[in-house]
């Protein structure tokens, strides 16, 4: 019969047995097994290990089976509270929304930071400042990796294409048909962002961020002549399926254009000041909303019964206000809790939560069933906060304001890169 002892622990064991045997006068056994296991020159001796080594390791045992016992029965006691507590369900890392001390203060910039927008697939972050510069950051890690210059003004906005190849910033916002013209023949970029120089810049990603694009000619003067309000825009945003813009403007109003024929569809008037920004909805919100405002199912669905994008319009006011539009254009709620202009809006990935940014210096998320203010990030910088953007593949958020900073958000339990 094979044995999982080596040599020298079976002559161990063979020892220690033989040392109980004589000890307990156990002659006829001692001897028999002194010649069978060939131990004939075995000699008691209580200095050495095997001495009492039977009994040691015996009591041993009986220790460790009480402990045994102990623990299953502790183990049994937990099960039974365990499944006796009430369920809980888990939250998945999408439903995560974020929460204070921000992980990571980015600095570098000169002057206030104007726009923050996430790569779709590194860990790559962008920002655009006053100070005429574009800044890119590690979310992960917080390390800054490169600044971007070629604009001698401040520069308001910037975006990344869907693929994440190429960066796109513009100076002033009203310049749309502009904008719309460079998106529909280069298809370089769906949304592109804004800055004073009166240029539009592209940079390859995929080509050490080398600008390949400079578009001159904005101005003033070209600003309304096809599809724009007479006042200044502060914002435009395309829907999810690219065939719709909403702009935000000076004139306290909200439109919603047609990209195809550049005509203005719809305008939402309802704001006592200067409407900061404007979103639309994504799909995923549209439950959360219907349950919001009390309908049961969208009002513009395709052929298939699906619905259709950009029929919910969320803007954001210097009236310290947050409303929501539905398809007709009429105001169904608005949000109120800010204490000064709110600047910025994202919805979370899921849906659930709308996230804002204010010069009250917070950062608010709303529940979109209730339309409450489920969590306010106090003092989230040290001055106005200007923007706001949601990784939408990873629970992050990042923010930008006045005090030159950027700072990354991640929720507790899922914090980046150490610390």
């Amino acid at each position: 019969m094979s044995t999982i002892l080596s040599d020298r622990q079976r002559d161990e064991l063979h020892k220690a047995i033989l040392d109980y045997l004589l000890a307990n006068g156990f002659s006829e056994s001692f001897n028999t097994l002194k010649a069978e296991a060939s131990q004939d020159d075995f000699n008691p001796d209580p200095k050495q290990k095997y001495a009492g080594l039977l009994e040691k390791k015996w009591t041993s045992v009986i220790r460790l089976q009480k402990k045994i016992m102990d623990l299953e029965n502790k183990n049994a006691q937990l099960q039974e509270e365990l499944n006796n507590a009430p369920l809980r369900k888990a939250s998945a890392a999408v439903d995560f929304i974020p929460r204070a001390p921000e992980k990571h203060t980015l600095t570098g910039h000169r002057n206030p930071v104007n726009r923050v927008a996430f790569h779709p697939v590194f860990s790559v972050l962008a920002s655009a400042s006053e100070d005429t510069t574009i800044k890119i950051w590690d979310y992960e890690s917080g390390d800054f990796e490169r600044t971007l210059k070629g604009h001698t003004k401040s520069v308001q906005d910037i975006a990344f294409d869907p693929k994440g190849n190429f960066l796109g910033k513009i100076f002033d916002i009203n310049f749309l048909l502009l904008l719309v013209i460079f998106d529909i023949i280069s298809s370089l970029c769906v949304a592109v962002s804004c800055s004073a120089d009166l240029t539009i810049k592209v940079w390859d990603l995929q080509n050490d961020y080398k600008c390949v694009k400079t578009f001159h000619g904005h101005d003033h003067s070209v600003s309304s002549v096809a599809f724009l309000p007479s006042e200044w825009v502060r914002s435009v945003t395309p829907s999810e399926d690219g065939k719709w813009l909403v702009t935000s403007s000076n004139d306290q109003t909200s439109r919603l254009w047609e990209i195809s024929t550049g005509e203005c569809k719809m305008e939402f008037r309802g704001h006592d000041h200067v409407v900061e920004c404007a979103i639309f909805a994504p799909i995923v919100a549209y439950p959360f909303i219907r349950e919001l405002i009390g309908v049961e199912k969208d009002a513009k669905t395709s052929a298939k019964d699906q619905p259709l994008p950009a029929q919910y319009v969320v803007t954001g006011s210097r009236d310290k206000t947050i409303k929501l539009w539905d398809p007709t254009g009429q105001c169904v709620k608005t949000l109120v809790g800010h204490d000064n202009w709110v600047r910025g809006l994202v919805f979370h990935p899921t849906g659930k939560y709308l996230l804002s940014a204010s010069d009250d210096k917070t950062l608010k998320v709303w529940d979109m069933k209730t339309g409450r203010c489920t969590k306010t990030l106090a003092e989230a910088h040290a001055h106005f906060v200007t923007c706001i953007a949601f990784n939408p593949s990873s629970p992050v958020v990042a923010t930008g304001s006045v005090d030159q900073t950027v700072k990354v958000w991640a929720p507790s339990s899922l914090r980046l890169g150490g610390g």
